[in-house]
């Protein structure tokens, strides 16, 4: 069994204040294989402490001495791709064959350098000088279903603002933090730039959200956990950015190409085992078109490969531990017991698996969208498939829930399929499969968050807005703010 018992501190590896460890275990045999120590409210003050004092100087540092960081960082990135896709493997289960989850966070790496090379952190409006600086110290909680990724794009764009940072990564997968911050210090990011604190959410968590000396935070997770650090934040007034659950709908017009369109769906919701908070775990079809979306589906669903999440071959691994397991195999039998129709998959583990936290692909017909299924975020390859009469009806439906993160719609017409795309209550809305970018925002309406990652809006979350009067000629050679 490995062991990794230390925080990331001050530039250093340390013990943590307290002796606690967890144990983490492969959710693909249900074998333990590491022990993992664990931090407290002390540790967190050491960090921010440390953070704080790194502030003073990294926020003065040139544009040039970033990009120099970002290209460090790269080519340290690099070196580590397929022992990260090994450790995501073991640790959640996700297959070494879903590159994206560890060249996505180069991608984005690379994002982050382009647009601080290219951003202008001063403009004017009149006379007036507009300057956006570094917000500070920013608590950066990252989640456990895209562990590496999320924490870079956070990281990333907070080091090209100029801000310091403490992280806390989800304790059921802190392993592929721990190599990205050894990347981090391979890269020599300056002393206490970067801390590393790893700790359960009722302690470190709110530990950071509370404490006085940071200043923002960022977090992505459940909404409820995303409440409660918002809560907790409020008492010292700092700036809260959430990237919460999702409930997404994929509205499939009737002119649309139904049986590509179903195919798709599949593919895309059930991803990561399907735990992303972007699937678009409803499918709203036109009633009459059902059948045929639903041989497609369970034909696609056929092509799936669930084992071992390090053969190549595995295109589905488990869910990210037994907890996991035990709450989609609940939702399931909750759709059954609501009067949902199981058409493929259903309860259980998968033919001929006998151990880890496999769910079998499961899809619904006849979900009404009160049903439970069809209203709250299960996190597993469960698929609502809605009928719909008209187009007023799909998009009432779609937008029906306390969710508001992606919406997705398929349709024959760009014109039609743009219009029913802006009366979508969603921050991101994708038509007929198109792939994101990552220079565009990422983030949700209404519960599903606020703010927004990615691009000039992800590195505008951690800068300040600052009015400077009386400099007339020092702004006449500035820019004007819309440049």
């Amino acid at each position: 069994m490995r062991e990794y018992l230390s925080l990331f501190i001050d530039g250093e590896w340390v013990q943590p204040s307290i002796s606690r460890t967890v144990e983490l275990s492969d959710p693909t045999t249900d074998t333990p294989f590491a022990r993992v120590a664990m931090g407290g409210v002390e540790d967190v003050d050491r960090a921010v402490a440390a953070a704080r004092r790194a502030f003073a100087s990294y926020s003065q540092t040139s544009i040039a001495d970033r990009l120099n960081l970002f290209d460090r960082i790269t080519a340290a990135y690099e070196q580590r791709i397929d022992e990260l896709s090994a450790v995501i493997a073991e640790e959640m289960g996700c297959p070494i064959s879903a590159r994206v989850q560890v060249v996505g966070p180069l991608i984005h790496f690379r994002q982050a350098r382009k647009v601080l090379q290219e951003y202008h952190f001063e403009s004017r409006i009149g006379d007036t000088i507009i300057r956006r600086e570094p917000i500070g110290v920013c608590g950066l909680v990252s989640p456990w279903n895209w562990p590496i990724q999320t924490l870079t794009v956070k990281i990333a764009y907070a080091l090209a603002a100029g801000c310091t940072v403490v992280c806390k990564p989800s304790q059921v997968t802190p392993i592929s933090a721990i190599l990205l911050t050894e990347i981090l210090k391979a890269a020599k990011v300056p002393k206490g730039v970067v801390n590393l604190v790893i700790g359960e959410g009722a302690t470190v968590g709110e530990a950071i959200a509370a404490h006085s000396e940071v200043d923002l935070i960022s977090f992505t997770g459940s909404t409820g956990a995303g409440a409660r650090v918002g809560a907790v934040a409020a008492q010292t007034i700092k700036r809260v950015s959430l990237e919460l659950g999702g409930k997404s709908a994929n509205v499939v017009l009737p002119d649309a190409d139904i049986a590509a369109a179903s195919r798709w769906n599949v593919q895309r919701c059930f991803f990561n085992s399907g735990q992303s908070c972007h699937a678009p775990s409803r499918l709203l079809i036109p009633r009459s078109r059902i059948d045929e979306a639903v041989a497609a589906m369970c034909d696609e669903v056929s092509k799936i490969r669930i084992g071992d999440p390090r053969d190549p071959a595995t295109t589905m691994g488990p869910m990210v531990n037994r907890a996991q397991f035990n709450r989609v195999q609940r939702y399931i039998e909750i759709g059954i017991e609501e009067g949902a129709t199981v058409v493929c998959g259903g309860p259980g583990l998968p033919a001929g698996v006998n151990r880890g936290a496999f769910v079998r692909p499961t899809i619904f017909t006849d979900v009404a969208p009160e049903m439970t299924i069809a209203r709250e975020e299960i996190f597993g390859p469960v698929l609502a498939v809605i009928a719909y009469e008209d187009e007023e009806e799909a998009i009432a439906i779609a937008n029906d829930g306390p969710f508001g993160l992606a919406g997705y719609v398929f349709s024959g017409d760009p014109e039609k399929g743009y219009a029913v795309g802006s009366r979508l209550r969603a921050g991101r809305v994708f038509y007929n499969g198109a792939a994101g970018d990552p220079a565009s925002p990422m983030g949700g309406y209404k519960q599903s968050g606020n703010g927004r990652e990615m691009g000039v809006f992800g590195l505008e979350e951690y800068l300040e807005i600052k009015a400077v009067f009386g400099f007339k000629e020092r702004a006449e050679r500035l820019l004007p703010l819309a440049s």
